[in-house]
């Protein structure tokens, strides 16, 4: 394998295909972050690249990955050996595909998957300050026991005492990048750091093997976490890299 592109003290980016670089790094990372080419257009980059799911499995247990539908369902077979854990959505500032006879498509969906044993994936769901309203003026609110048609009984009643927060929503809003951009499908950070504080803990490693702009080392970064990079077209591995070497980081 190469030398790194671009290294500090916390991210290192490759330039190369991650189904080389992947089993090369001789790593285990508590993350990947993945957005792949979806593999839905004619653009001659938009190329779903066969069997990166099976270097994936190398070197981690948990993976996000960034698609759409239409993409999860044609490369299904390919997720064997994955389990679904849950998915997110999302929604942007604006809509993209010029279709006249479909819904504006304003969103794309995120996917977590994992391997093995789910009590060893570390997942901790960031939590989000409650609306006032919601907010239990005494400080403490009791939760029933319930027996929900769709869920089942809750158990017995317990009581908890209201810090103001609650879980982060799976429904996600956030502009997309714009004139600021330096890659066509580039996400922005603020969708990115949930992601990583649910399944990297704090000093651990994240890896993306489609760097692009480096928006996701910029979020592993900003948020504490060690991470890794790999981008196959040198343009946007320079891009990246004068990215990561500002001092102060863009979102």
């Amino acid at each position: 394998m190469s030398a790194p592109y671009y290294a500090d003290d916390q991210v290192t980016l490759y330039l190369g295909d991650c189904r080389e670089v992947l089993p090369a790094l001789g790593v285990m990372a508590n993350l990947i972050v993945a957005d792949p080419p979806y593999g839905e257009t004619s653009l001659p980059w938009d190329k779903w690249p066969d069997g990166w799911l099976v270097s994936a499995a190398m070197v981690t247990r948990s993976l996000w990955c960034f698609g759409s539908l239409r993409m999860f369902l044609d490369r299904r077979d390919e997720f064997k050996g994955w389990k679904l854990s849950q998915d997110v959505i999302w929604e942007k500032h604006n809509g993209s595909g010029p279709a006249a006879d479909r819904f504006r498509r304003v969103h794309e969906q995120l996917t977590h998957w994992y391997r093995g044993n789910w009590a060893a994936i570390h997942h901790e769901v960031p939590r989000t300050r409650a609306a006032a309203e919601d907010v239990a003026r005494s400080g403490t609110s009791r939760k029933r026991r319930t027996n929900g048609v769709h869920l089942g009984a809750y158990g017995p009643e317990v009581t908890w005492r209201d810090n103001g927060t609650r879980l982060m929503r799976s429904v996600m809003r956030a502009k997309s990048a714009q004139r600021s951009a330096i890659h066509p499908t580039e996400k922005p950070v603020q969708i990115l750091k949930p992601l990583i504080a649910y399944a990297c803990p704090p000093g651990g490693l994240v890896i993306d093997p489609f760097a692009g702009s480096g928006s996701t080392l910029d979020a592993a970064r900003q948020s504490g976490r060690r991470a890794i990079g790999i981008e196959i077209r040198e343009r946007y591995c320079e891009l990246a890299a004068r990215r990561l070497s500002q001092e102060v980081l863009t979102a």
